[in-house]
């Protein structure tokens, strides 16, 4: 009998100086997306985005080594508090699942981002590719404030 390890589980927190609002729909408008959803040497990112439950989205990320496709869908959507969506990738081994949670923080948000379903492997990519992608939503932000 062979063991099967459980998939692995991201979660990376970063308080952000804007609101929750602010935050939520950076994640939603697919300009906004497309500024800061650039972790690492991604050099651009372009986004597509069907902001309703069941609608999809589609963010390709231009990188020195290529264009790296991320493709999901939305599974729930309560504005300003909570995002829920499907997350694949050639990275993620399959359907792998995001769950964003905004919680006010001072005079600031928490951002909660919990990356589940990713192949054991992959755990510290993806613990630095969402590191670096709330490091560049701070400084939207904070450029957008």
């Amino acid at each position: 009998m062979s063991a099967v390890a459980a998939p692995a589980v991201v979660n990376v927190r970063r308080v952000i100086a804007a609101s929750p609002k602010a935050l939520f729909e950076a994640w939603l408008d697919p300009e906004s997306l497309g500024a800061w959803m650039r972790p690492f040497d991604t050099t651009r990112t372009e986004a597509r985005v069907d902001a309703r439950v069941g609608g999809s989205y589609a963010i390709d990320m231009h990188t020195p080594g290529g264009i790296v496709e991320h493709r999901g869908e939305y599974v729930a959507i309560e504005p300003h508090t909570r995002l829920v969506f499907t997350w694949n990738s050639q990275h993620t081994g399959g359907a792998s699942l995001v769950t964003v949670r905004f919680t006010p923080q001072g005079q600031g948000t928490e951002v909660h981002v919990m990356h589940e379903k990713l192949p054991a492997d992959k755990l510290d990519a993806h613990t630095g590719g969402w590191t670096s992608a709330l490091e560049k939503l701070q400084g939207f932000a904070g450029a957008d404030a």
